[in-house]
Parts: C-alpha cells; structure tokens; sequence
C-alpha cells in the first residue's frame, strides 16, 4: 500500500497541487472540520460510490488515524485505483480545515 504523510499532503496543496482527497470519516467526525478539497465518503460507502471516481486519477484516503483510510486504500486498490493512505489520519494533520 503506498502512503503519504500528513506534511507532504500539506506542502502539495500550499505549492497549489491540485489533489484528489477522500476523506472516508463519518459524518459527526467531518463536522470538525475537512482538509481543504476534500470529498466526503464514509468508509461503510466507499464499495458503493467507487463507480464515481476516476481510475486514471490518484487519490488521497483520509480517516481520524490511517486505519479506516488504509482499508479504504486496500479496498480501491483491488479495484485497479491508485491510492495512497495519509499515515496517522487527522491526528497528524497541522493545516489548515475547512
């Protein structure tokens, strides 16, 4: 599984990188606050709003700590997605939210 820090997320989109960011959070948890970008897919919907993504994009999978988005990035990646999971989730976010 390819993985991506928090930082590194952060520096791509303060240089103006454009990034696909799927924050697979439930609802009362994305009510916080979500990166910059983001779009909302709950972890349990993800099997059933893949048909919405793109396979020639790369997406960014973000939870609370990594575990929810590295099932997600497990479970796109059989799909044939590329994906990557941001390691240590929200927790390890310093940017900014929106």
């Amino acid at each position: 599984m390819k993985q991506i820090t928090a930082k590194e997320v952060e520096t791509f989109l303060n240089e103006g990188t454009s990034l696909n960011i799927i924050d697979v959070r439930e609802a009362d948890e994305v009510a916080t606050g979500m990166i910059r970008g983001a779009v909302h897919i709950p972890l349990g919907l993800v099997e059933f709003r893949k048909h919405e993504l793109d396979k020639t994009k790369e997406y960014i999978m973000v939870c609370r700590s990594g575990g929810r988005s590295g099932r997600a990035t497990q479970l796109l990646e059989g799909d044939g997605f590329n994906v990557m999971n941001m390691v240590g989730g929200m927790l390890a976010w310093e940017g900014k939210i929106e």
